[in-house]
């Protein structure tokens, strides 16, 4: 619980904010300004630790939550600050003997030096309870330790710089090994003096750290030294396998002193100090401070190597310590820092300094009753404060340092640095966007300030204003593009707008320019190749494909044909770009878009017009799309065209009927009509080709292929449709105006079988050949092409003036015929009479040739006695019953004849039966039932089904039927 002192103290405090900071203003609705309702928490906030100490604080330094306090009684208290009951008591001399000089842990809290009055110095693990003395040291008063921040061992402290009060430098690596050759007697070998500044002056603070290096082989440093009023710089480089001392190669370059790098300031007070900060630890330190005579000189670290060979500090500021009310100045005594502020510690005060603006942020006095202000420390690792007197411990948090980093970097016209610390806070950042707005607006930096307004949450219309009353409108186009792409999907109403505007301000700059008669310049082109990138846009897409009409009203309003052709091609709207080209007359570039685009309903729209003017190019589209045209639709165009004007359009369009035919197989007749018309009039010597080659499968009508072949006079394509049609009278008729060989080819391809015909044919080609050509000898030659032509069939068709010498070869050979056929017929006369007496004497052999029945005999097919039933005995000797017979070549039989044995069968059953029932009577039918009998045997019993056609036809038949199941045999 906090006591009444503490509170009175704490109401003491002073706490301010800097001088610029306001409230931020609401700009729309949902942003919230992140300050608490009441009171903010204060950035620096005290507490008092509960502990009395047994004798006065004379020193205490914190590090890695590892607590060190020294009291003026020789005890060193040591503790944990996660387990401060785990405390631990080291008596480091005897109360009276001796005082300490100054006290130094490292930043990892493992390693503690500390420096007597009596110049005896000792070292002190952390897990011992022993100090053990430097002897080499012995007689100096260590004023500073330079810690190695890069060291990961806990066991050794690394190399480390240790200046002391004689202006000395010293390098040494200490070891909590107890067997380490720094104990035993042999410190010389590695405590080595690296430097001696010039005047003895006591070195205050020495730090150094690793700075970035290509190089595989070294590491390079920087050493920063102070003493009471001056700052040195030491850099160089170190060998990666240097032996220690490792920085003795460093210090020796500046042997001469005037190589040295330093920083005087005047009117020192006797001390000073020197701190880093590190934003987390072993990260490279960003910023430095230096506490000496005339106030806190500070700024940055930089190890680029951008401020030369000898410099890593940049951007030094010095601020000076505030004056009282009586206009004298108070010496601080100690300092740390933070990121961006400075904490000094007065004999009564503590106060905290912004290093951005040198205000004072923080002031809290301390009572008499705690004592004596000792000291002010920080913990590196985790960025606590320490304050001590020499009765009480104070700690102090920070909270939300940065909170205000951003007003204050944004008065100074940092805008970057300010909008980095604002990231978190939407108001804060706002504010800032739209002051580096407004400046770069007051700077004439148009483009730039229009970008930074569309990030902001102004009024849209306010700033839009500001830019419209300036004459170049790249500006305002610049904030309307930005402005569009911070806009939601869902905000189509405001975007539709945008996208609107922003067509009108491209399409206004581009008119203007070609007013000036600068459509050539670079700056026309830039400007539509961006209003064409813009209209590619996605987002710009799909916010005008439904408002097309608007947009082609505006690009039309403006006469912009190449981007009213552009936005059509964006829409894929190319209908409106191949009228477009049509309407000029540019009918390539029509084609051109058509074939870039998959809809087919263009080509039968705008082709009939296409290939009057173009039919090469048009029919060489059209075949480059093959199947995915339908032929029959481009008929419309294709018989639009002028052949007075392109005599060689309709050899194009013949091209590709030819090729829907050949190519794609098309077998609508309509297409094929219109080729064979084409053919009839432009091509005729073609015509035939196509003829022969739809022998096999016709795809024209006939009769309008013989229509057209007989107005244009093509009479051998009309005889070879008379063919087709099967007109051979009307075909050979027409052909013997032709050509008589044409006449006989069609006659021969007459059916064989009609020979009144063929004979009916070949007269009228002959009496063609009598009367017309009155050629004697080709008439007597069709005796020989026609063998139903005889010499007497074709006389009467010669006149009567001429002379048998004519006919007299054709009638000897016509009578050599006659006499052959005589002799031929009485030889086969003759080999029948004999083939007829030998049938006789075989039938009357057979009448008398009997064959032997045992009683044992049996059955073929079933096995059982012959004799039991009626049987049939063939010649080869196989024996059957009948009905075994007829059960066996049934299934041989074809269905009628089958269907024939079945029915016999039935009837002579039927026979049987009614024979049985007037048993005693005679039989009328009996000349019935024989006739059945003799008709059953002619087809089941004609040969023998083992050794006849029936076996031979069974060859390829299986002894097993799949339906059959498998016999398994022993």
């Amino acid at each position: 619980m906090t006591s009444i002192l503490d509170q009175y103290e704490h109401a003491q405090a002073t706490y301010s904010t800097p001088s610029a900071r306001k409230v931020p203003e609401p700009v729309v609705p949902g942003f919230i300004d992140a300050r608490m309702t009441n009171e903010e928490i204060p950035i620096f906030s005290r507490k008092a630790i509960d502990f009395k100490p047994e004798s006065p604080i004379t020193h205490l330094t914190v590090c890695d939550n590892f607590l060190v306090m020294a009291m003026s009684g020789g005890i060193l208290m040591r503790l944990h600050l996660e387990h401060p009951e785990d405390s631990e008591r080291v008596e480091v001399f005897k109360a009276g003997e001796d005082r300490i000089h100054k006290m130094f842990l490292d930043p990892t809290g493992r390693h503690l030096i500390i420096s007597f009055e009596s110049t005896e110095n000792v070292y002190l693990s952390r897990n011992s309870k022993k100090p053990k003395s430097i002897a080499k040291l012995k007689g100096h008063h260590i004023d500073s330790v330079g810690w190695n921040w890069q060291n990961a061992n806990d066991n050794t402290t690394g190399a480390i710089l240790l200046g002391t009060s004689k202006g000395l430098i010293f390098e040494t690596e200490l070891s909590t090994n107890d067997e380490s050759r720094f104990w035993q007697g042999n410190l010389d070998q590695y405590l080595k003096q690296l430097f001696n500044l010039q005047g003895g002056e006591p070195v205050t603070g020495i730090e150094f750290d690793r700075m970035p290096s290509e190089s595989m082989t070294e590491y390079q440093y920087y050493i920063l030294v102070t003493t009471p009023g001056k700052l040195y710089q030491f850099l160089g480089t170190v060998s990666k396998t240097a032996e220690p001392p490792m920085f003795q190669q460093l210090f020796q370059k500046f042997e001469e002193h005037e190589k040295i790098q330093y920083q005087e300031l005047p009117g020192d007070f006797g001390y000073s100090e020197l701190r880093l900060f590190f934003p987390k630890f072993r990260e490279p330190a960003k910023k430095f401070a230096w506490m000496t005579g005339p106030g806190v000189y500070y700024g940055d670290i930089d190890t680029s190597g951008k401020l030369g060979p000898y410099n890593v500090v940049s951007n030094q500021m010095l601020m000076r310590y505030p004056k009282d009310d009586d206009r004298n100045v108070h010496n601080p005594f100690s300092m740390v820092i933070t990121e961006f502020h400075a904490l000094l510690l007065f004999s009564d005060r503590l106060k905290a300094f912004c290093l951005l603006n040198e205000q004072v942020i923080y002031d809290e006095p301390f009572l008499e009753t705690y004592g004596k202000l000792m000291g002010l420390c920080k913990d590196p690792l985790k960025g606590m404060i320490w304050v001590y007197t020499s009765q009480k411990v104070f700690k102090y948090k920070v909270t939300r340092e940065a909170r205000d980093v951003w007003q204050m970097y944004l008065d100074k016209g940092e805008f970057e640095l300010a909008k980095e610390y604002c990231r978190d806070n939407l108001a804060h950042r706002d504010k800032v966007v739209t002051k580096q707005a407004e400046f770069l607006f007051g700077k004439e930096r148009y483009l730039e300030s229009a970008e930074m307004y569309a990030q902001t949450q102004t009024s849209f219309e306010e700033v839009a204003l500001k830019f419209i009353r300036l004459d170049d409108k790249d500006a305002l186009r610049k904030l309307l593009h930005k402005k569009l792409e911070s806009l939601r999907p869902q905000d189509k109403t405001q975007m539709t707008m945008l996208v609107t505007w922003l067509i009108e301000l491209y399409l206004n700059q581009l008119g203007e320019l070609k007013e000036q008669q600068l459509e050539a310049s670079p700056r026309f082109k830039l400007i539509q190749e961006e209003f064409q990138t813009f209209l590619k846009q996605t987002r710009v897409k799909d916010c005008v494909v439904h408002n097309k009409h608007v947009v082609y009203d505006l690009i039309a309003s403006h006469g912009d044909v190449v981007d009213l052709v552009f936005f059509a091609r964006l829409m894929q709207d190319y209908e409106k770009v191949v009228s477009h080209h049509i309407q000029y007359d540019n009918y390539r570039g029509a084609l051109e878009v058509l074939s870039k685009q998959s809809d087919t309903s263009l080509y039968y729209k705008f082709s009939p017009l296409l290939i009057q003017h173009i039919p090469k190019d048009t029919v060489k589209a059209w075949m480059a799309q093959g199947s995915h045209l339908d032929p029959r639709k481009l008929i419309p165009a294709l018989v639009q065209y002028d052949h007075k004007k392109h005599p060689d359009q309709g050899n194009d369009v013949i091209n590709y009927l030819q090729y829907c035919v050949d190519n794609l197989k098309n077998k609508d007749q309509a297409i094929h009509n219109y080729l064979l018309s084409l053919y009839a009039q432009l091509q005729p010597d073609k015509l035939m080709g196509y003829l022969q080659d739809q022998d096999q499968e016709l795809c024209y009508d006939l009769k309008y292929g013989l229509r057209l072949c007989s107005e244009y006079g093509l009479k051998k394509e009309c005889v070879h449709i008379y063919s087709l049609m099967e007109l051979y009278e009307e075909a050979v008729e027409l052909a013997l105006t032709v050509d008589v060989e044409l006449a006989k080819d069609k006659a021969k391809k007459l059916n064989e079988e009609d020979v009144e015909l063929r004979k009916k044919l070949w007269l009228r080609i002959a009496r063609h050949v009598v009367e017309e050509e009155k050629d004697v000898k080709q008439a007597m030659a069709f005796l020989h092409d026609c063998d139903l032509l005889k010499i007497e069939d074709i006389l009467p068709f010669f006149p009567d003036f001429v002379t048998i010498d004519h006919f007299k070869d054709a009638i000897v050979s016509s009578l050599q015929e006659y006499n052959q056929d005589i002799e031929r017929l009485k030889e086969e006369m003759e080999e029948a009479t004999n083939s007829a007496e030998e049938i006789r004497k075989e039938i009357q052999g057979f009448r008398n040739k009997y064959a032997q029945v045992k009683a044992l005999d049996k059955c073929s097919k079933c096995g059982f006695p012959l004799m039991t039933r009626a049987f049939y005995l063939f010649p080869c000797q196989h024996k059957f019953h009948s009905d075994c017979l007829i059960e066996e070549i049934l299934p041989n039989l074809t269905g009628k004849i089958g269907s024939k044995v079945k029915e016999l069968q039935k009837k002579l059953a039927e026979r049987e039966d009614s024979r049985q029932s007037v048993i005693g009577k005679p039989d009328p039918e009996i000349t019935s039932k024989q006739t059945l009998k003799a008709e059953l045997d002619d087809l089941v019993a004609s040969e023998c089904i083992y050794c006849g056609i029936y076996m031979i036809r069974s060859i390829d038949k299986p002894f097993i039927d799949d339906n059959e199941e498998d016999v398994g045999w022993l």
